[in-house]
């Protein structure tokens, strides 16, 4: 194997593997930071000797048996300041080295990957940090790649990630999962992380991508970990139905230029058929769990609806209006109120949809929102005001920050000045 296949083949091992190593080597240390410390060890071990002596058949035990010597390294040079190194070190080689690293590797890993995944998205940190934290141990991405997909300096990823894993430590917030009364609240904050990773990747809110599928790859399956080890929660189901769903649509929402593609001009026949198939199954299992539909649920409950649509004149859109009711009850926000004008406008007419939005003009949330005088561009151009429109549709490219986006809205304007609406 050449020495770039054998980097390349490093890559992807530490892409599939760290999550695992890092989840059991921090229920073993019970230090997250320390964790991941001793899997970069690990890596940098099989950077040294993997190009010579070729990818081992079982990498991700060799990277386990790596850590863990170093781990005990460790703890017996900190036995050692003590004065009691001998007997700690021989304590921890019999509860760190078991005799099948295979099954070592494999033993309680759901429930190792579970810990981690709470672990990193606690309250306790700001979602920036949860956000940068998750990706890194859970997703596998480096510092650079986090920086680039958020586009924000590497840098400031880097600091995130101390802070989140010093104050992980100083709060000693406890490497388990939640249960009784915290863990709804914890699990909502998991499944906002990775809502909140599908949608810049969905849906870039800067830069010159409409999307970036590797964010949306990454959500998804860290969605479908979650789902496999929180089988009876339904909201861990309907955000994986929501993100199946939504990612079925990803070729055709990019035009050969890369320029955006809205779901009604969509080409349907390169939507993922597989992918809508799972996510429908998921909102299936959401709603035979029991109880009322959650936020995400609902979503998906509505992506279904233009999913199951053969074509954009056949979807349901009072059937979406009554799901936008639903959600709005359960999740007042004036985006979601947003997004029901637009159901109604379909469903209704654009001068309902218009009232709607008239009404939402003064949220203080949506003040500098990009997608607000889009909404409202589109409904007058329907109307035929066509010179009220073109302004709503440059102020809306004025206020993204995503050139893509920037560009579809300045067409939507000029095609307004030649008439074209």
């Amino acid at each position: 194997m050449t020495e770039t296949a054998t980097q390349r083949a490093i890559d992807a091992v530490w892409r599939m593997e760290s999550p695992r190593l890092i989840a059991a080597l921090a229920c073993m240390v019970r230090d997250v930071g320390r964790a991941e410390d001793l899997a970069q060890d690990a890596l940098v071990a099989a950077l040294e000797k993997w190009p010579e002596s070729g990818v081992p058949d079982n990498p991700g035990a060799w990277l386990m048996a790596a850590a863990k010597r170093r781990a005990i390294d460790q703890f017996r040079r900190d036995a050692m300041l003590e004065r009691k190194h001998a007997e700690l070190g021989r304590e921890l080689e019999e509860r760190l080295e078991p005799p099948d690293l295979d099954a070592a590797l494999d033993d309680d890993v759901g429930d190792d990957l579970l810990r981690l995944m709470f672990t990193a998205c606690h309250p306790v940190l700001s979602m920036e940090a949860r956000v940068a934290l998750t990706l890194r141990l859970l997703g596998g991405l480096t510092t650079e790649e986090i920086a680039r997909a958020f586009l924000v300096p590497v840098k400031t990823i880097a600091q995130r990630i101390v802070r989140a894993k010093r104050t992980l430590a100083e709060a000693q917030i406890p490497y388990e999962v939640p249960r009784g009364a915290e863990l709804g609240a914890r699990l909502s904050s998991v499944l906002e992380v990775i809502y909140l990773v599908f949608n810049e990747g969905y849906s870039a809110t800067a830069g010159d991508d409409w999307l970036r599928p590797a964010l949306c790859e990454d959500a998804l399956r860290l969605g479908r970990i979650l789902a496999e080890l929180e089988p009876q929660e339904p909201e861990v189901h309907g955000l994986v139905a929501l993100m199946e769903i939504q990612a079925s649509r990803s070729h055709a929402r990019v035009g050969p230029g890369g320029e955006p593609v809205l779901l009604l001009d969509q080409d349907r026949g390169r939507w993922d058929r597989l992918l809508i198939r799972r996510g429908l199954a998921a909102l299936e299992r959401a709603r035979s769990l029991g109880g009322a539909l959650g936020p995400y649920a609902l979503q998906a409950a509505i992506a279904a609806c233009h999913a199951r649509a053969r074509t954009a004149t056949e979807t349901d859109w009072a059937r979406i209006v009554a799901l936008y009711d639903a959600l709005v009850q359960l999740t007042p926000s004036p985006v979601v109120e947003l997004n029901r004008a637009v159901a109604v406008a379909m469903a209704f007419g654009p001068a309902a949809g218009l009232e709607l939005v008239d009404a939402l003009a003064a949220a203080p949330s949506l003040q500098g929102y990009h997608l607000l005088p889009s909404v409202r561009g589109d409904f007058l151009a329907k109307l035929g005001r066509v010179e009220e429109a073109r302004a709503e549709f440059e102020r809306a490219a004025s206020l993204t920050r995503n050139a893509r986006e920037r560009e579809l809205l300045l067409e939507r304007a000029r095609a307004c000045r030649r008439g074209a609406v």
